[in-house]
């Protein structure tokens, strides 16, 4: 597929998604506010059980949904690392350099910024990762409703940011988020994990092997301590991507598969379950609570200074140039809309407050309303800096 018809291709699911994502998130809180909301947290809170002799997982619905199924999220987002990396704008390090000085900007000043907020509270300081993350979905999705009024390497240099912002997410949540290791389920991980890479170098190309592996992997990860999905990050790493017999790339061929179920099922429905946050006993004060504050200040302050901050400096040492056709107002307003936090930032809250957190549910007012915030800043500052540009 040429570069320029994967892109495009790329960018049409992203912001289709996007506006799929506001659908699920407005429908959530409007049922868990409604008196239907029994229906939304009984049906989150449905036990479901998977046994094998021995092997059993139950789990509520909601983790089945937080810990399964975005595994398969995190295996695309693996997939797409790794072509990045391999064939487009990671493999050549002039392209880099701009947006992965923003993506280093976008995630410390946030980072820092909740940490300032929250630093004389225990209990609070380990949400300092959720404003971090950017949604590329969302964030693509706001770009697209502005069509031509954004040049498309603007698009390119948020996606590129973007990709490198996961793997910082990646990252953080394995080294950080990482809990009450089992010793016996790393070991069998481990074993999975060392098939996994002796098939890619045996030159292994049909995809069914690495699946039902891959499995394996994911139930031990679940059962280690680390969290299960990034499971799906190391599965993606050894799927090959250029095979040595000629055949179509499995790699390929599985990211263009799950795409599109990512992007309209599985983020969708991740957005419904963990967006529903009840207004009932809430006041202005659980806006300006340091939790929320904080995650809220990060997303929206944070990752406009970051991104703009280190986009200038690296602009400014001449070490980098501003994206073809772009201006220094749609610098920021990209800057701003890169404050989307929301699917990546629900994730990483759902493991820094767990239900017997004092601040479990708070997370969620940050979220929402600094994304909500970026969402429509960041749109009003590029409607109103965007001109009709020719692609």
């Amino acid at each position: 597929m040429p570069l320029k018809h994967a892109l495009s291709r790329f960018l049409q699911l992203e912001s289709a998604s996007g506006l799929l994502l506001i659908a699920a998130a407005a429908l959530a809180l409007v049922i868990n506010n409604s008196p239907l909301d029994f229906l939304y947290n009984g049906l989150l809170d449905t036990r479901v059980a998977v046994q094998i002799g021995a092997l059993a997982i139950q789990k509520p619905l909601l983790l089945w949904i937080n810990d399964g199924l975005m595994a398969l999220f995190f295996l695309t987002v693996g997939l797409e690392l790794k072509r990045e990396i391999l064939e487009g704008q990671l493999a050549r390090p002039a392209q880099i350099i701009l947006p992965g000085a923003a993506a280093i900007g976008g995630m410390l000043v946030p980072a820092l910024i909740y940490w300032f907020i929250n630093r004389d509270d225990p209990a609070a300081i380990s949400g300092w990762a959720i404003p971090m993350a950017t949604d590329i979905a969302f964030a693509l999705g706001v770009l697209g409703l502005l069509g031509s009024r954004v040049p498309a390497s603007l698009k390119l240099f948020l996606m590129t940011l973007a990709i490198i912002d996961d793997l910082g997410a990646i990252i953080v949540i394995a080294i950080f988020y990482s809990t009450d290791l089992s010793q016996l389920s790393l070991i069998l991980a481990s074993i999975f994990l060392i098939t996994l890479i002796v098939m890619n170098r045996l030159g292994v190309s049909k995809l069914s092997p690495y699946m039902v592996i891959g499995t394996c992997l994911w139930i031990c990860v679940l059962k280690s301590g680390v969290h299960a999905t990034l499971a799906g990050v190391v599965l993606a790493f050894t799927i090959p991507l250029r095979p040595t017999n000629g055949e179509s790339s499995p790699a390929h061929a599985l990211e263009q598969g799950l795409h599109p179920w990512v992007a309209f099922f599985i983020l969708p429905l991740f957005a419904f379950a963990n967006a529903g946050v009840p207004f009932s006993g809430m006041s202005l004060a659980s806006f300006v609570d340091p939790v929320p504050l904080g995650i809220a200040a990060g997303l929206l302050l944070g990752k406009t200074l970051g991104v703009f901050g280190l986009t200038w400096l690296a602009v400014s040492l001449r070490i980098a140039r501003l994206p073809l056709g772009a201006n220094w107002t749609q610098v920021l307003g990209v800057s701003v809309v890169c404050g989307i936090g929301f699917t990546m930032s629900l994730f990483v809250g759902s493991l820094a407050f767990t239900p017997d957190s004092p601040y479990f549910g708070l997370d969620r007012v940050g979220i929402l309303s600094g994304s909500l915030l970026a969402a429509v800043i960041g749109y009003s500052i590029l409607a109103l800096a965007g001109k009709k540009t020719v692609r």
